[in-house]
């Protein structure tokens, strides 16, 4: 505990630092490789493993079984129909799901019956539903739509906020790396994309923006007499700033990962709970996805855009050629 301590310590004195801003080429080129496989994944699979709220199709919950064995309600459909797309979860420790694409009325009856007898339960206890394509495009629509509102309330704050659109161009960016990069994860896990999904995706936005606010915070406190010191050029600022706000990232994202990664792997895989599955695995990703890009993209391309300009040039080659006078340089 002392060496973490000793080490949080040296990173906020910049005794201690790591490269964050200098090696920025090279985390820019491993966030593109990830988008453009991102966006191939989904691609070359055909597309996202949808679910039933999105494609529509028919739904069967069978209630207080004994056993939530997957392989009897997938036995007990396939003993009366050849269903596509058939899909059998435990949603809880006594209850089950099937989804199926649509049956007809016929079809209906036999399966849940089928499904009756399989779980060992009484007629009643089997309900079935039939869920249309509309629902889940009203929403993605509806998602989308919150989603640009977001993005362009978020965009405005920030350029308010931090007095620069700079801040708030970088900070956009971070967020389509996060959305993109998490949803290329579901894509390449075969997750479905539930409306529990969609929720936990516009959920990690907040979090994401939450995390950049403090470290963007950070970089204006260190930069606000950049003009006015001859010490540290602008890009030696923002790469302090990231340091000293490093361990706080980290344990705002170990805290926050830890009950998150309690309900995936615990309360879903082991316990059963199918349903959490959706939202856990888009926070998790998220999680993790986000506050990687705000110390590895939001920031040091924060800082990428203003090297670029004319004031900081001149600034920084002046402080650049007083290091090179300086004993040892």
């Amino acid at each position: 505990m002392r060496k973490v301590a000793l080490w949080g310590n040296e990173l906020y004195t910049g005794k201690r630092s790591y490269p964050f801003v200098d090696k920025r080429k090279l985390w820019f080129l491993v966030a593109g490789v990830l988008l453009i496989a991102s966006v191939l994944i989904p691609a070359v699979k055909g597309g996202f493993n949808l679910g039933i709220e999105f494609r529509g199709g028919s739904e069967f919950t069978i209630s207080d079984v004994q056993d939530t064995e997957v392989a009897v309600g997938e036995e007990a459909v396939s003993s009366v129909v050849n269903a596509e797309g058939l899909r059998v979860t435990a949603i809880t420790a006594d209850t089950v799901r099937v989804q199926t694409d649509r049956m007809t009325d016929d079809e209906t009856l036999a399966v849940a019956s089928a499904l009756a007898e399989g779980y060992g339960v009484s007629d009643e206890q089997v309900t079935s539903t039939f869920i249309g394509p509309t629902w889940g495009q009203d929403v993605s629509r509806q998602a989308l739509i919150g989603l640009v509102v977001f993005v362009v309330l978020v965009a405005v704050l920030m350029a308010f906020y931090f007095r620069t659109w700079k801040m708030s161009l970088a900070a956009i960016v971070g967020l389509a790396v996060v959305v993109v990069v998490t949803a290329g994860v579901y894509a390449a896990s075969g997750f479905e994309v539930t409306p529990s999904a969609i929720i936990g995706f516009l959920t990690i936005l907040s979090y994401a923006l939450y995390d950049t606010v403090v470290v963007f915070d950070k970089i204006r406190e260190n930069t606000e007499d950049y003009l006015e010191q001859q010490r540290r050029t602008f890009g030696d600022l923002v790469n302090l700033a990231i340091n000293q706000t490093l361990v706080r990232s980290i344990n705002t994202s170990i805290v926050a990962i830890l009950p998150i990664g309690s309900i995936l792997f615990i309360g879903a895989f082991l316990l059963g709970a199918g349903t959490l599955r959706d939202l856990a695995l888009a926070l998790f990703v998220g999680v993790i996805v986000g506050t990687l890009a705000t110390l590895f993209i939001q920031a040091p391309l924060f800082a990428h855009f203003r090297l670029r300009d004319q004031d900081v040039k001149e600034h920084d080659a002046l402080i650049l050629e007083q290091r090179k006078g300086e004993p040892g340089a």
